[in-house]
């Protein structure tokens, strides 16, 4: 093989940077390196990676896009092959770049990362908090190697593991009618797909009043007064960031079909070999989410 992963290297700075300048300030290397490096990579595969646009930078080609990934899951096992090494089998070391569904990640990630951080001291840990959609993007193009998220429309590409169940509940203000019922009757992400369809079991459709991508935001809008929502995750306490109170309400099925639960997975692309420094995280996931 006529190529080096110092070449790769510069390759991925380049593509995921759309520029050689940047390529070249990010590595603190000579932007003809990186340049040189592009074209020796062209000629042995004989196939174009990049256009280069005059003033405007560089994008992929489509072969240069499938290369791209290729060169990330190549460079990454190379980094694990260096670190299992220097550990001697040992300790892992490295970087790993771990997705989760944004209104998820402060619920599990901070005690997940404090466990896993005490275990492998050496692994630096790269998040990517966004919607599952990006995530999945992420995971198929090798920006990340796992990813926390619910089971909602998930690619075929992906293999998925499934952690956890969890099932939705109602919150209303502390001063609504409802709000010391306790529980109430419900014949009723993607996620609005999924509440849409369980409100829609009620045969009612419901009057949207606000719509938020943001889980205290639409909280502290039922804590004012205004209507009601259904969630998942779960706070440990009925406050809101303004001082405000929602009343939480479990939901009763009315009829003989459970309310669906949100299976809750950590997911990968199928085609990658995961590293140990995942493959440790997946072991963390399971015990956390075990317990």
């Amino acid at each position: 093989m006529n190529f080096t992963l110092v070449q790769l290297r510069y390759f991925v700075a380049a593509a995921e940077l759309r520029s050689m300048t940047a390529a070249s300030r990010e590595l603190v290397v000579a932007q003809s390196a990186i340049s040189s490096a592009v074209a020796h990579l062209e000629r042995e595969f004989k196939v174009q990676l990049l256009v280069r646009h005059h003033a405007k930078g560089l994008s992929l080609t489509p072969s240069g896009e499938r290369f791209l990934i290729e060169a990330r899951e190549l460079l990454a096992h190379a980094a694990d092959l260096a670190a299992g090494a220097e550990g001697l089998g040992g300790s892992l070391v490295g970087q790993l770049s771990v997705g989760c569904f944004v209104t998820l990640a402060p619920f599990v990630l901070p005690a997940l990362l404090a466990g896993f951080a005490e275990e492998h001291p050496g692994v630096t840990v790269r998040l990517v908090e966004d919607e599952t959609a990006s995530l999945q993007a992420a995971l198929l193009s090798g920006r990340c190697e796992l990813a926390l998220l619910y089971d909602l429309g998930l690619s075929d590409e992906l293999r998925v593991e499934p952690l956890a169940e969890v099932s939705p509940y109602a919150i209303v203000g502390a001063n609504h009618p409802l709000a010391g019922a306790g529980r109430v009757p419900l014949d009723l992400p993607h996620s609005r797909e999924y509440f849409a369809a369980l409100v829609a079991r009620t045969g009612i459709e419901p009057t949207v009043a606000h719509r938020s991508s943001s889980f205290e935001m639409v909280r502290a809008m039922v804590a004012a007064g205004r209507g009601f929502a259904i969630l998942n995750q779960r706070p440990a306490h009925d406050l809101t960031y303004d001082g405000g109170r929602v009343a939480v309400l479990e939901l009763d099925s009315e009829s003989a079909e459970e309310l669906p639960s949100l299976p809750l997975v950590l997911a990968r692309a199928a085609a990658v070999r995961p590293t140990r420094r995942a493959e440790a995280f997946a072991d963390a996931c399971r015990r956390h989410f075990g317990r």
